[in-house]
């Protein structure tokens, strides 16, 4: 259960207990009694949980708690899951009707070993939440149980702008890396282009404007696109280059790939962007590098990473260091974010907070467009200095601080998209998300709440998409022919903000075998290490609730 959604899980807790009491089911003696206990002890703890998990972030006694009863509040949903089941197995055998046999099921006249087992495990469970209940008092939480509302997307631009966004004060940039581009002055035939710095300033977003720049299109007769990422495998990469340049799959080892590559390249003058690169291993640069270096003269490799020590083993001479937008180039930003219609208020206190905010920002586009689309449509003066005040206050203005300041939009999302959002951990770094699987995956799960009977889960769960899009915790979006978005991808500081929030309940799997997922719920592995078998041992009778297979190259 991600961080912070631990209301919603109470309250699907309470549904289903709900279910059975107004079920026509005559529960054995004793076990109603249990159910209708544990529904209303459940009852008072989730009111005070919104509460709970706003301080829980300041105080390790409640973070403990709330660790306590998430530990709980999961078994409760694990045996009512089984009870569940098996109602419904007994239901689907009598021909869906409540007959006789049915009603009698749980009856005192016939207990089964079953009823009596689930009997005894709702009634531990709710000793357990006694003893919990009790701690909770020394808390003096307070109660509510009204979560943080999400603005509909009826009330504010429609998502083509999040699809059409433009890039704010990277002219400059744009034109310094062009100049190298086109720069033949230089003795190499094919030069390497570094784009260095911190995670969220836009270095892919930079490296996209020149690959799409129209005389790009005009004087590189080869164009290419790799998203490296975590780990660089030197074949993997090549065989991705052969499949860009033959436009089909090409199967074989790195001395077949490498023929390949230098048929197709071989005196073309071409561009290549090596997104996201980490690799400090000289020696496997190299073996890379002397691959391609079989272009025309004019050829260039544009390179963009976090790593000053990355950049240099590359050889270039001189990296393009990206820094933070000033305060002018920021702004304009903040207020398309911010604002509805993307026009600075005319209220000038509003103007003067909104620059202070941006200033916490240290001019990273990814952290103001989070923090201006979780303001949007506020237009309290009060509110924006209790947010500059309460919230922004312990955000220093270093680097290292760009995750904090993310993680305020996380905090207040409401329960139901914290989990979606935490849920997409599974995936791999880089990994191209498919949307309708991202929608079906959470409705498996049951994190599609319907307000209404007539609702769809497909729908509402393409809202919560769009929402958490807006927000920016999905970028890079591909539509299909009807305009509608049909894929993502995830930034860096976003998949690791998802790390975070998910805890130890969910885990991508490793062939290495140091797999801990003693409390884990949720479980992938990457297709690229499919050739290992993975061994899934289920600690403390806990469940698997999803085994995703993905690849991190998609």
């Amino acid at each position: 259960m991600a961080e912070g959604a631990l209301f919603d899980l109470a309250g699907n807790v309470i549904n289903v207990l709900g279910s059975f009491i107004a079920e026509e089911i005559k529960l054995a003696l004793g076990v109603k009694t249990e159910i209708e206990n544990l529904k209303s002890r459940v009852s008072t703890i989730q009111a005070v949980l919104l509460d709970a998990e706003k301080r829980s972030s300041q105080n390790d006694v409640i973070k403990n708690w709330l660790g306590k009863l998430k530990d709980v509040l999961h078994d409760a949903d694990d045996v009512l899951d089984d009870f569940s089941t098996e109602v419904l197995r007994r239901k689907v055998m009598s021909g869906n009707k409540m007959t006789k046999e049915v009603r009698i099921f749980f009856s005192s006249e016939n207990q089964p070993a079953f009823c009596n087992k689930m009997g005894h495990e709702i009634k531990a469970i709710s000793e357990r939440l006694n003893a919990i209940e009790k701690e909770m008092m020394a808390y003096d939480f307070s109660r509510s149980l009204v979560e943080p509302q999400v603005m509909n997307r009826a009330d504010r631009e429609t998502y083509s702008f999040v699809l059409k966004d433009e890039v704010f004060g990277r002219e400059h940039d744009k034109k310094k890396i062009m100049e190298r581009l086109f720069d033949d002055s230089g003795e190499e035939n094919i030069s390497i282009i570094p784009i260095v710095g911190i995670g969220g300033l836009g270095k892919t977003t930079l490296a996209q404007l020149v690959y799409n720049d129209e005389d790009v299109q005009t004087k590189f007769e080869i164009k290419l696109w790799v998203c490296i990422s975590d780990i660089f495998d030197v074949q993997r990469i090549i065989k991705e280059i052969v499949e860009q340049l033959t436009k089909r799959q090409h199967e074989g080892g790195l001395e077949i790939l490498q023929n390949k590559l230098r048929e197709e390249l071989n005196g073309k003058k071409y561009l290549i962007i090596l997104d996201d690169l980490w690799n400090e291993d000289g020696n496997k640069w190299r073996r890379l590098i002397n691959l391609l270096m079989v272009g025309s003269r004019g050829s260039r490799i544009v390179v963009t990473t976090r790593s000053t020590k990355v950049a240099e083993i590359t050889g270039a001479t001189s990296p393009h260091e990206l820094e933070g937008l000033v305060l002018e180039k920021a702004w304009p930003l903040f207020v398309k974010m911010a604002f509805k219609g993307g026009k600075e208020p005319e209220n000038q206190i509003l103007v003067a907070l909104g620059k202070q905010i941006v200033g916490k920002c240290i001019g990273v586009p990814l952290a103001i467009r989070t923090i201006g689309s979780l303001l949007y449509g506020k237009t309290n003066v009060i509110e924006w200095q209790s947010f500059l005040d309460v919230k922004l206050s312990k955000i220093a203005q270093q680097q290292n601080d760009i995750s904090s300041t993310l993680k305020l939009s996380y905090d207040h999302l409401p329960s139901h998209l914290k989990q979606c959002f935490a849920y997409c951990r599974l995936f791999p770094k880089d990994f191209r998300i498919d949307v309708n699987t991202l929608i079906n995956l959470w409705i498996a799960q049951d994190f599609i709440v319907l307000e209404d009977p007539r609702q769809r889960f497909v729908d509402i769960g393409r809202e919560y998409f769009m929402e958490l899009l807006w927000r920016s915790f999905f970028q890079d979006v591909e539509i299909d022919v009807l305009d509608n978005i049909k894929s993502c991808k995830m930034h860096d500081l976003m998949h690791d903000l998802a790390i975070l929030v998910s805890g130890m309940e969910s885990a991508i799997l490793n062939s290495s075998g140091e797999n801990v997922i003693e409390k884990v719920h949720h479980v992938s592995f990457d297709l690229v290490d499919s050739s290992s078998q993975f061994s899934i041992p289920v600690a403390n009778k806990r469940k698997i609730r999803t085994i995703l297979a993905a690849s991190g190259y998609m």
